[in-house]
């Protein structure tokens, strides 16, 4: 997963400083969400690891909403290479 998060921030970053940008936290969610959804999968009574999905889930709600009221064009292509569907 460490290797993974590397890459992830070297495609999604704005410039080579970027460590937390709008679009680098929503991918970076987007990432560790799906690792979590299919942790669930095999551990379906991990109630209190479910409880931070959601939060998770919540938290990239809220700056996926940011992102669209602040930058549509950029919110947009994110939505398509994460293949988010809204």
């Amino acid at each position: 997963m460490a290797f993974a998060k590397a890459e992830l921030i070297k495609k999604h970053r704005a410039h080579e400083k970027d460590s937390g940008s709008t679009r680098l936290q929503v991918s970076l969610l987007t990432e560790r969400i799906n690792y979590l959804t299919d942790h669930f999968r095999a551990h379906v009574k991990d109630n209190h690891g479910r409880r931070g999905l959601l939060k998770m889930v919540g938290k990239r709600r809220r700056l996926l909403d940011y992102m669209k009221r602040t930058d549509l064009t950029g919110y947009r292509k994110l939505i398509d290479e994460l293949g988010l569907r809204h």
